[in-house]
């Protein structure tokens, strides 16, 4: 029988390179690791920076010379805009608010639900809680448009609707209220696992806000309460 011939050139070659005898291609290199930039700490640094950054307010400053901050409630919003500067205005912030919710989820990927569903809360708590402005910022229902139309699209869907109705009857609070709490049990429905991850995410922190207000809540007892419960269903203080 006949002896397997063996390349002496492809051994004294694969020697060289690796002097100690292992392959050429070890477990570890076989893995691909991400870029640098889809790193979780970079995609959630992202997101909350990108989300910070206040479009409403720099229009208002930009056209009227106005600090939303200091115009009815405090919070830096889309209505607020529009009451100082119009719709076009509005429109060109909206639009801008949209867009930067979606970079964070953008940048994490598909293939990483919960890291994706992160990116959309970061990006809604940096809108609502900016350090561009020192703490103040929205209701989160703009960038949360944008990050569920890059994880989920039903649930920009859901927000753009729920808005839409509340706004015809005359309480947007409760047509958003209404839509975030249908979000995630849809969104389960229609996306599976990462839909209700990132609708949750998003949901979370704008609630949270709504709680928070834009002060702290000064009364005590039962009106706390009240005033709390107030803040949830009608995301105001009583007047």
């Amino acid at each position: 029988m006949c002896e397997p011939v063996t390349d002496v050139t492809t051994v004294a070659a694969a020697d060289e390179a690796h002097p100690n005898g292992q392959s050429a291609t070890s477990p570890a290199d076989a893995v691909l690791r991400p870029p640098w930039w889809r790193h979780p700490a970079v995609v959630l640094t992202v997101s909350y920076l990108a989300g910070a950054i206040p479009f409403s307010n720099l229009m208002a400053v930009r056209r009227r010379g106005v600090d939303l901050r200091g115009v009815g409630s405090g919070t830096v919003s889309g209505t607020s805009l529009y009451h100082v500067a119009g719709f076009g205005a509005l429109a060109v912030a909206g639009l801008s608010d949209i867009a930067k919710g979606a970079v964070g989820p953008v940048l994490a990927g598909r293939d990483r639900p919960e890291l994706q569903a992160a990116a959309c809360a970061a990006a809604v708590a940096g809108h609502n809680w900016s350090p561009f402005l020192g703490g103040a910022g929205g209701r989160g229902i703009s960038p949360a448009i944008g990050a569920l139309g890059a994880t989920a699209p039903a649930g920009s869907a859901i927000l753009l609707g729920g808005m839409t109705i509340g706004r015809l009857g005359g309480e947007t609070a409760i047509g958003s209220l209404v839509a975030d709490a249908a979000l995630v049990p849809v969104l389960a429905r229609t996306d599976g696992r990462r839909g209700a991850l990132a609708g949750a995410g998003v949901v979370a922190v704008m609630l949270a806000k709504r709680l928070a207000g834009n002060a702290p809540v000064s009364s005590t007892g039962g009106a706390r309460l009240r005033s709390y419960l107030n803040r949830l269903v009608l995301d105001r203080d009583e007047t």
